[in-house]
């Protein structure tokens, strides 16, 4: 077993907490988390990855054990998470890395994909969206809304998101043995999203969702171009990003390696040796 250290550092004024493990000379992969997660999620992958890799999983500002500055203080939208992000790189002397993308982790790293393309070294997507296929409308059909017109009419919707069975929902539903996903990962997400204005964090990022669609046509173009090697392990019974969002990067990547596993929307908790499977061979095989 690989140590992981437990670090944080301050960018732009802000104390960003990360995960890193593995030797620093070999190759990078920086592992986004998604909504209402945090690094926490990588908890058990990152060791089956540092022996031949770099290890980053840094927690998003107002998630995890990061800054979480009242909205008052901090303009929260995707382009200011990848500002951090972004600046956090920069700061540990990270100019070359592969992308692992989960969820929101996916709008973040597609800004980062096409602000320094020549950066990117891969690209693994699960369940990430970069496609208008794959939004299950049953679940998003609210965040439109909000997004569109937000008030006392959208946010009942959408704040009930925040809630402990929303979240324990997120992790089970479109899993075959749920008693394979630990409580821990739900109340955990439970607890800080919980916090203080962590509410009005949520929901000021939740309107901004729908600036990330129009990140999809430059993105494809940069898969296309660039040919950047993309791997996309999907949970197949995922009902917030569904399987055809997986299934559409085959569409512009050259070398793309899709992969439908019988799980949800957060596969690592049910299938972490499956996935991390797929990751090691197609790292391997790219980044030889």
């Amino acid at each position: 077993m690989y140590a992981v250290h437990h670090r944080s550092a301050t960018v732009d004024g802000h104390e960003l907490f990360y995960r890193e493990a593995g030797p620093t000379d070999a190759p990078t992969i920086v592992l986004l988390h998604g909504y209402p997660t945090s690094s926490f999620m990588f908890r058990e992958l990152i060791p089956l990855l540092a022996g031949d890799y770099h290890v980053l999983a840094p927690d998003h500002l107002g998630f995890g054990l990061s800054d979480a500055p009242p909205v008052t203080e901090f303009t929260y939208t995707f382009d200011a998470l990848a500002d951090l992000t972004s600046a956090l790189l920069d700061r540990l002397g990270v100019d070359r890395y592969a992308l692992y993308v989960q969820d929101y982790g996916a709008p973040i790293g597609w800004r980062l994909a096409l602000r320094h393309p020549e950066r990117i070294t891969a690209v693994v997507s699960q369940n990430g969206n970069a496609y208008e296929e794959g939004f299950v409308e049953s679940f998003w059909a609210d965040v439109w809304a909000y997004g569109e017109n937000p008030g006392p009419e959208t946010e009942p919707a959408v704040r009930a998101a925040l809630t402990r069975e929303a979240i324990r929902w997120q992790y089970l539903h479109g899993v075959p043995d749920p008693s394979l996903v630990s409580p821990d990962t739900w109340e955990h997400d439970h607890a800080l999203v919980s916090r203080e204005g962590n509410d009005e964090i949520q929901l000021a990022l939740f309107r901004d969702y729908r600036t990330n669609r129009p990140l999809y046509p430059p993105l494809q173009e940069f898969l296309r171009t660039h040919e950047v090697p993309v791997l996309a392990v999907w949970g197949r019974n995922d009902e917030i990003f569904g399987p055809a969002g997986a299934q559409a990067f085959a569409r512009d990547a050259k070398d793309a390696e899709v992969h439908l596993v019988d799980g949800g929307h957060f596969l690592l908790e049910s299938h972490l040796d499956v996935v991390a499977g797929h990751l090691r061979a197609f790292l391997g095989r790219v980044l030889r």
